[in-house]
């Protein structure tokens, strides 16, 4: 008897259904995303607080209606800048060494292959910047805080320039398919709303040969130039106060951890929604260049302007959250990273499903289906404490990173859910919690 035949591959499938609140929700997003991006950074230098909400709006609305305020967050030396900046993270992900590696297996059947030197760009530019910084001084890191808005002007226009880019290589062989091979599209990416395949991304995996376009921004440009702009803030309340905080050290010190180790585990990636589900388009863009760099490193920003000290208790506190939230972050990966690779050191349990895979049903994972978003949203509140509790303002990125660890999760439940069918149910009468144990 003949075996029933798969099905054709398919490369531009029809999504079947929005996500982020459809065309409405990303319309939403494209403008919020620069919106929060410009407006934190001048609440900061107004110390911010809730008493001075409405005369400091008031204030700013005022300066808005001056055609020389909105001049200023232009410039062309901050376009050049930027553009220099991305350049040389190309030419180091191009030239430097690194190990190959396979992704994930695509609907196609096969599996592109990755350049991992995403720590080598890092240790590279971090040479570079102390080099510079011995012989010249700090200078040229105190040209990022006094050129702010500008830059975050040119990476915003960076940002929309390179998803028009990716679309445009969506369509072209739409148009020309005689000439180019159609690419494969996202399975969300799909749904004939321009605006939407725009922000949400059509392509799944955009390359210009084997440069891969995707992995390439998540993991390069804004994730080091965050460590670099932190290092920039030191060097401005430097500037400012004569001497760096212990509160400022923590900060810094937390997100060079956080940036080290996920340039170090760069191949981790490789299995995330980000990089086998999602396609890139302006979400991911303007994620990976702008919000990323600029918004994770606003208590740094905060701290340049509004210094403040810990002491030893202050800062062993901190120090205690930063442990914790880490130390489950990294066990709780390690734990499903070495059980994918079918090394089960700690002799979890897990149960066999429909689809011939494994599912954890101890360890952290027996404890939630996503202890790794507990561990990381715990880092979040050591990355906000060292600013103490004269403003809200730092506070944003625990309330902004929960509601994205929800939605995340959400997205992978419905994921699984789709995959494993009726395992997935069992799975979750198991394992109830969806992050924090007992509590969510």
């Amino acid at each position: 008897m003949p075996s029933k035949a798969a099905p054709a591959y398919d490369p531009a499938p029809k999504s079947a259904h929005y996500e982020f609140g459809g065309p409405l929700g990303a319309l939403g997003v494209t403008l919020a995303v620069p919106f929060f991006s410009y407006w934190l950074p001048f609440a900061a230098q107004n110390g911010f607080s809730l008493c001075n909400f409405v005369d400091y709006h008031r204030a700013g609305w005022r300066a808005m209606e001056d055609p020389a305020w909105w001049k200023s967050l232009w410039s062309t030396e901050a376009m050049i800048v930027y553009l220099a900046w991305y350049a040389w993270c190309v030419v180091c992900a191009l030239v430097l060494p690194g190990k190959e590696e396979k992704g994930v297996e695509l609907r196609n059947g096969q599996r592109l292959t990755y350049k991992m030197n995403a720590f080598a760009t890092l240790v590279a530019t971090m040479a570079a910047i102390a080099g510079w910084t011995a012989v010249y001084g700090i200078d040229a890191l105190l040209y990022i805080p006094h050129h702010w808005a500008q830059l975050v002007t040119a990476t915003t226009l960076f940002s929309f320039a390179l998803a028009f880019f990716v679309y445009g290589q969506s369509i072209v062989p739409e148009l020309f398919p005689k000439a180019f091979e159609p690419p494969m599209l996202a399975l969300g990416g799909n749904t004939g709303n321009r605006l939407y395949d725009w922000f949400i991304g059509r392509v799944l995996n955009p390359r210009i040969g084997s440069f891969d376009i995707k992995a390439f921004n998540e993991m390069r440009p804004g994730l080091i130039l965050w460590v670099v702009f932190d290092l920039a803030f030191v060097a401005w309340q430097y500037e400012r106060i004569g001497r760096v905080t212990d509160s400022m050290i923590l900060t810094v010190a937390f997100h060079a951890w956080y940036v080290f180790d996920a340039e170090f585990n760069e191949s981790n990636i490789l299995t995330t929604m980000d990089i086998t589900t999602d396609g890139f388009g302006f979400m991911l863009s303007v994620g990976d260049l702008l919000w990323v760099p600029y918004t994770y490193s606003y208590t740094a920003y905060f701290l340049a302007l509004h210094p403040l000290d810990l002491g030893v208790s202050g800062c062993a506190g901190v120090l205690a959250v930063q442990f914790l939230g880490y130390y489950i972050f990294r066990t709780s990966n390690n734990e499903k990273n070495e059980f994918r690779l079918g090394r089960n050191p700690k002799n979890l349990t897990s149960f066999q499903t429909e689809r011939g895979t494994r599912l954890l049903t101890s360890g952290w994972w027996g404890r939630s289906r996503h202890p790794n978003y507990m561990g990381d949203w715990i880092m979040a509140w050591a990355w906000c404490l060292p600013t103490g509790f004269q403003s809200p303002l730092p506070y944003f990125y625990v309330i902004y990173f929960a509601i994205l660890l929800v939605h995340r999760q959400t997205r992978d439940d419905e994921a699984c859910a789709q995959k494993y069918g009726k395992d997935w149910d069992k799975y979750k009468r198991l394992v109830p919690s969806r992050i924090i144990p007992h509590v969510y």
